[in-house]
């Protein structure tokens, strides 16, 4: 057992110390408690990003648009311009190591008004991220009690599955709410965790789906086969639009990872570790989620069972993953490999909420968020309790939609609140990727950069939020574009209402009262 000894003590001390002058030289004394390390740093961003969490959750957005070929050839290809971003905004960081962090680098380099934007696109973000997370994992903890307990199907709420999963829900949201009003020590513990048990969890359901499946897939098919279950015709509207549709899997999965710098204000050495969390974060989540998916694909023995929306054939839902592992692999398998992705499903949802209040903190702390004073206040732990339980009562609206599905049966809802999430997130990342590429030479670079890189890097990663954004508005199936002879509001993407509407609130917000007072970052110093 190792040793503390005075001298690492003495080590620690000198390394707060130092963040504490950093800090104040951006204008902020320490409120918050440093007790994250640099892997704890690494780790909540790696919780958030979750690929027992988003692998498994939206690969049926993958499968039902384009197939296999969205996922073997579209995960890497939009993974690279994904850490493309990160390097981007790790430079950020490195520079301005406060929390808050997007919102706050905005503010620096372009002004109240870019600071006043890209914190509310954080924030709606970060809010719909965790609603869609932990309503994931909702599913996957309905789907596991059901495995295990047959008679729970069909005797809880009166066997309806859509109120069975808002039901848990709501108790697995309020189970983190707790969870996250406790010290940011044991949201350390839980995030060091997180990292381990998706490690070794992830290693286990690929070697299951290597070795205990009868039969599998060939690589041609992999690499090669598609899939149209969107509605929408094949030929060129495949590759133009349907593709990329499946293409969310990826940005969805890998995201979150701003959760580094949101927590730059309780970890040690910010300036280096909350850079490195980032970027490290994005890189080994897109290696190990890249493995486990083509795992998914090798075991996908029975593709049309798998694609059916017949639920008599396929009781899990088009394009499920379920459905590949309950034809794939024995009952006792099948329930081990549900149980350790729904236990990583809720490592990340509580990751996702402590992130998401954290930047509520801070944007409250400059009075940007209505009720500013009371989610700008810490408890006794200096946890920001108030703006936890915000977060959480948000989420839990945003996602009340999920209660109705769409004529085809397809989980409308959750995939709308996820494009809020990714729509949210990505944009408010592009202001400050901008602003720091319009400053030039002129930006006064952190102890890790990018050098002269952030040239290209830039540009490349404004492009590729900006495609991204058009196609995660657009219709996921035809019976969503009004005209079409089976519309049904039940089947919108939703995301472009609430997005737009909350940029016109916004919009009008600034004009009419915001520019008057806001000042961007308020000292407090």
């Amino acid at each position: 057992m190792a040793l503390t000894t005075n001298t690492d003590n003495d080590k620690n001390e000198e390394i707060i110390s130092e963040d504490e002058r950093r800090l104040a030289a951006l204008g902020y004394k320490q409120e918050l408690k440093r007790s994250f390390s640099g892997f704890s740093n690494f780790a909540i961003s790696f919780s958030i990003i979750s690929i027992l969490s988003g692998c498994f959750t939206t690969f049926s957005q993958a499968w039902n648009n384009g197939g296999p070929i969205a996922i073997s050839i579209g995960w890497p290809v939009i993974s690279f311009f994904i850490l493309i971003i990160g390097f981007c905004l790790a430079e950020l960081a490195s520079a301005y190591p406060v929390s808050g962090g997007i919102y706050w680098w905005a503010s620096k380099l372009g002004g109240a008004k870019a600071g006043f934007y890209t914190g509310w696109l954080n924030l709606v973000g970060l809010l719909a991220v965790t609603a869609s997370v932990v309503y994931g994992a909702a599913t996957f903890l309905n789907i596991t009690i059901g495995t295990y307990f047959p008679a729970y199907s069909s005797g809880f709420l009166n066997g309806d599955s859509i109120n069975q999963q808002f039901f848990w829900f709501i108790i697995i949201m309020l189970f983190i709410t707790i969870l996250n009003c406790f010290s940011s020590e044991i949201l350390a513990v839980f995030n060091d965790i997180s990292v381990w048990w998706h490690v070794f969890g992830v290693a286990i359901i690929i070697a299951i789906l290597v070795i205990a499946p009868s039969e599998h897939q060939d690589l041609k098919w992999v690499f090669t086969a598609r899939i149209n279950n969107s509605g929408f015709s094949n030929g060129s509207t495949f590759w133009i639009y349907v593709l990329p549709l499946g293409f969310l899997l990826t940005q969805y999965t890998i995201t979150g990872f701003d959760a580094s710098a949101h927590l730059s204000e309780e970890t040690k050495g910010a300036h280096i570790t909350a850079a490195k969390g980032i970027w490290k974060s994005i890189f080994y989540s897109a290696i190990g989620g890249y493995i486990l998916l083509l795992g998914f694909l090798y075991a996908a023995t029975k593709p049309d069972v798998v694609s059916s929306f017949d639920t008599t054939i396929n009781p899990f839902g088009s394009g499920s993953v379920i459905a590949i592992l309950y034809n794939a692999l024995s009952p006792l398998l099948f329930k081990l490999v549900l149980i350790i992705s729904t236990a990583g499903q809720l490592f990340c949802a509580i990751a996702c909420l402590t992130s998401c209040s954290r930047m509520m903190f801070a944007f409250s702390r400059d009075g940007a968020v209505p009720g500013h004073k009371h989610w700008a206040k810490v408890n006794k732990k200096q946890v920001p309790a108030n703006a936890v339980l915000a977060s959480a009562i948000t989420g839990i609206l945003i996602t009340l939609p999920a209660l109705w599905k769409s004529p085809r049966g397809i989980p409308t809802a959750f995939y709308a609140v996820v494009s809020v999430g990714v729509i949210g997130l990505y944009l408010a990342f592009v202001i400050p990727i901008w602003l720091r590429w319009k400053t030039g030479s002129a930006f006064a670079q952190g102890a890790w950069n990018t050098g002269n890189h952030y040239k290209w890097m830039n540009i490349i990663a404004i492009a590729e939020i900006v495609i991204m954004c058009v196609y995660f508005i657009m219709p996921f199936e035809p019976a969503a574009i009004p005209g079409n002879k089976d519309f049904s509001w039940l089947a919108v993407n939703y995301a472009p209402i609430l997005v737009g509407l909350t940029l016109l609130f916004l919009w009008v917000w600034w004009h009419l009262s915001v520019k008057k007072w806001f000042t961007g970052p308020v000292k407090t110093i």
